[in-house]
């Protein structure tokens, strides 16, 4: 079979096996539309405004996903040519992770962050399936198959994600390589195995679940952000503070959004239920910094509605345009939500 039949045949099986299940977009016409006024420009870069107002591999990828959910082809084409001719600057095709506006080159730092590659690729195919352009899942299907090539790495006997090219492995004495939890892009690794399958994404996919059993056993019960595995157990990173925070956030809305088993939710509920959200020394156990923002309150909510039939509140149904990473996953809780759990959403009393 030649390329273009081979590509054809993989988007006639993941159009009639996904979009069928997606149905229509949830995002609201709204909801993006104030999206995109707050954090795209018109070039189509995806603004981290709470940071320096720059631009990272992981904002334009949550910006494609997004723009895949709220069927928005014209956004889509926007951010990826930005993407594309911004950030894809590298010699393997992944991107540079981080674009300033204030700087001259605008890439400070050339190093890939795997998240935002991974975020990219998945969006391209699932672009592909939704909108019937073969290009796009082989352009999707390239750039993953360049991050199982040379940015997967044995962490105590398991397949893991490096988190970047340089930084988390050649600079550890022990050779044990530092791992980011939140990294771990759940609901990616079926479509992954389907147009790669080569590498064997389902067994990454268990190794991000070991880690969060192995975090579970720990007095916090939740990983840190930068952790290592190793002896059977997991540590936190020795170069940086022993602290879940905004990156970690995400764990449990990945964990629902691929429709993972609700018990890897349990230590991430006892931590967050009584206590609020906040981020936390996972070494004394100890909560340090409140986390307000509705975007990542609803995560919480969710998990308390899907796990135990807690109704979410009605203000944590309406998009707030507080910050870039914020909105996201607010939007992507919110899309999951519309689809899967709506008895949380229609209990908690929606306007």
């Amino acid at each position: 079979m030649t390329a273009a039949p081979r590509i054809l045949a993989v988007l006639g099986f993941l159009a009639s096996t996904t979009l069928s299940a997606l149905g229509a977009p949830v995002i609201t016409s709204e909801e993006w539309q104030s999206y995109r006024d707050n954090f795209i420009g018109p070039e189509g870069r995806v603004i981290d405004k709470a940071n320096g107002d720059i631009s990272h591999s992981e904002s334009q990828g949550y910006g494609l996903l997004l723009a895949v959910l709220a069927e928005d082809r014209a956004a889509f084409d926007l951010i990826l040519e930005f993407t594309n001719s911004e950030l894809r600057i590298r010699e393997d095709g992944l991107a540079a992770w981080r674009w300033e506006p204030q700087a001259s080159p605008h890439v400070t730092d050339s190093n890939n962050a795997t998240d935002g590659d991974m975020l990219i690729a998945y969006a391209m195919i699932r672009a592909g399936e939704q909108w019937q352009d073969p290009a796009l899942i082989s352009a999707g299907t390239e750039m993953i198959r360049t991050v199982g090539r040379t940015m997967l790495v044995e962490a105590d006997g398991m397949p893991a994600i490096l988190p970047g090219e340089f930084g988390f492995l050649e600079e550890e004495a022990d050779n044990v390589p530092v791992l980011n939890p939140s990294y771990w892009i759940f609901e990616s690794f079926p479509l992954f195995t389907r147009v790669d399958p080569v590498i064997d994404w389902m067994a990454v996919s268990e190794t991000g679940l070991e880690l969060l059993s192995r975090a579970a056993e720990t007095e916090a019960g939740i990983p840190s952000d930068w952790a290592q595995l190793v002896d059977g157990g997991i540590r936190p990173s020795p170069n940086v503070p022993a602290e879940f925070g905004y990156n970690g956030i995400r764990i449990p809305l990945y964990l629902m959004r691929a429709g993972q088993d609700p018990a890897y939710l349990e230590p991430f509920r006892r931590q967050f239920a009584e206590r609020g959200l906040a981020t936390v020394d996972v070494v004394e156990n100890v909560q340090l910094d409140p986390i307000a923002e509705p975007g990542y309150q609803l995560i919480t909510a969710a998990m308390e509605c899907v796990s135990a039939g807690t109704p979410i509140p009605a203000e944590l149904q309406r998009m707030e345009p507080t910050s870039y990473y914020a909105a996201t996953l607010q939007l992507l809780m919110l899309d999951y939500l519309r689809r899967e759990h709506t008895a949380c959403l229609d209990a908690g009393g929606a306007t």
